[in-house]
């Protein structure tokens, strides 16, 4: 591990840094839209793809970003994964027209479907498993809490003063000084099997398979779940994956290891981010409809109103480790997903003729459940699971946190519209209409929250019992 703690507390800063700009890259363009979209001449229907190019590139190959750091080394896959993402943002910024833009934003995408699986397995290598490895994770998740809410804020202020196009530029100069700085400070970690063999009929198969789902989860709810333009991605992306199973058990050197999921930790902690992200991760899309299309809050009073979830995630950070030692990885979990219902349940008494301090209670419990689970389930994930596998491990909980987004967002828009009988877009809907279809998303995010803390019980069980040792150091801290 770090030899020193300068060289620690860089490494930290590194890692942490790499992933506030991933979680500020999400949100900060929801408020450069419409000015980007106005000036490069998008359609209502095309400007989705600004968030979607995203979307798709980055869960379309994550599997394929945590097998190549896993073979070719996470220091010198961070390395090229942060360029892919600074020359994403860069292209971004100095984009003419929307081809540009798109491509801009898929080639950001890719950058953090390789950098994430790195990330998080140069955190299992650079830090010790127990008390060192919880803080760092812990500060790490953190900054992805921050950077989400930072990134509504930042966003307004950029566009309102600078224009849209700095909110790519900055991240420029944040991924060139960590593509600098990580060489210095990040210990070279890689599997240490002998085979080379690189899956290429899996790679190429899970790849496609995972990008026509996407596709298909972004677009079915613009065009129809069961429309002739977008049924045929889905079922081509469910044979891929078939096949992907196939060849995966053939293989000599498979891109993943179906002996993986016999650890339930790994497939516990997966089914734990599907529902985290179809949970939590719709709160600051339905947030920001209702502080600007029900109180008609400009984009920097809207990004202000996020900041005491900000906050209480850093607090919820630091109750992490207290909070393992004490119950476990399932109870804190299981805490942390109970926290999130209490918050939605509270933000579904939000009303038309409220204003900001409304929205600070539920915000602030949900940031606590946030930090808490979010950070213990990629503990969870890494669990047991061999030192050459922690990039797809990795991976794997990355995936179920972006597909269980996709779905999440999906279904309720799907709940919406059935009880509203009409395809009305949300942001053209009346202050009152949107505000009780708001009230519906929260409803339906603390029921997932409920299943959540079902799964964490009886998929994590185990967790429980096998994290003993692990507290006994954490207890030392």
């Amino acid at each position: 591990m770090n030899s020193s703690p300068f060289k620690g507390l860089a490494a930290l800063l590194v890692l942490a840094v790499s992933q506030l700009i991933m979680a500020l890259d999400y949100t900060i363009i929801f408020v450069a839209m419409p000015s980007l979209g106005m000036e490069l001449g998008f359609s209502a229907n095309h400007l989705q793809w600004v968030v979607s190019a995203y979307s798709l590139a980055f869960g379309g190959f994550l599997l394929i970003g945590g097998r190549l750091s896993d073979m070719m080394g996470r220091r010198r896959m961070f390395i090229i994964a942060m360029s892919l993402f600074g020359l994403g943002s860069l292209l971004g910024g100095l984009a003419e027209s929307q081809l540009m833009l798109i491509i801009a934003r898929g080639l950001q995408g890719l950058g953090g479907a390789l950098l994430s699986p790195a990330t998080l397995s140069l955190i299992m290598s650079n830090f010790e498993e127990g008390a060192e490895r919880n803080r760092a994770m812990g500060i790490w998740a953190a900054m992805g809490g921050v950077g989400m809410s930072l990134g509504l804020l930042l966003g307004g202020v950029l566009t309102s003063f600078i224009g849209w196009e700095a909110t790519f530029f900055v991240n420029v100069p944040i991924a060139l000084l960590t593509v600098l700085l990580a060489p210095v400070v990040l210990k070279e970690s890689k599997a240490s099997s002998g085979s080379k063999h690189f899956d290429i009929a899996g790679t190429v198969s899970v790849t496609a398979g995972m990008l026509l789902i996407v596709y298909y989860l972004i677009q079915s709810p613009v065009s129809g779940w069961l429309s002739a333009s977008t049924l045929p991605f889905l079922l081509a992306g469910a044979a891929l994956l078939a096949s992907f199973v196939v060849i995966e058990k053939r293989s000599k050197g498979p891109l993943l290891n179906f002996r993986m999921f016999r650890n339930r930790n790994l497939t516990g902690a997966a089914l734990i981010a599907f529902l985290f992200s179809a949970s939590f991760g719709t709160l600051y899309y339905f947030l920001t409809l209702y502080t600007q299309n029900v109180l008609h809050y400009s984009a920097i009073q809207s990004g202000f109103t996020f900041l005491p979830l900000t906050l209480s995630a850093f607090l919820g950070a630091r109750l992490i480790t207290p909070m393992i030692t004490k119950v476990g990885i399932s109870g804190t979990i299981a805490s942390g997903m109970a926290l999130g219902g209490i918050g939605f349940l509270l933000l579904t008494q939000l009303s038309v003729s409220g204003n900001a301090w409304g929205v600070i209670p539920g915000t602030i419990i949900i940031g606590l459940g946030q930090a808490l689970v979010f950070t213990t389930m990629f503990i969870a994930g890494s669990t047991g699971v061999d030192s050459s596998e922690q990039g797809v491990s990795s991976a794997v909980i990355n995936t179920g946190q972006q597909i269980g987004g996709a779905i999440g967002l999906a279904v309720i828009m799907a709940i919406i519209s059935a009880a509203l009988g009409s395809d009305t877009a949300m942001e053209s809907m009346s202050p009152a209409a949107l505000n009780s279809s708001i009230h519906t998303a929260f409803m339906v995010a603390a029921v997932v929250t409920l299943v959540g803390i079902l799964v964490a019980f009886v998929a994590l069980k185990r967790a429980n019992k096998t994290s003993t040792e692990d507290r006994k150091v954490v207890a030392g801290h």
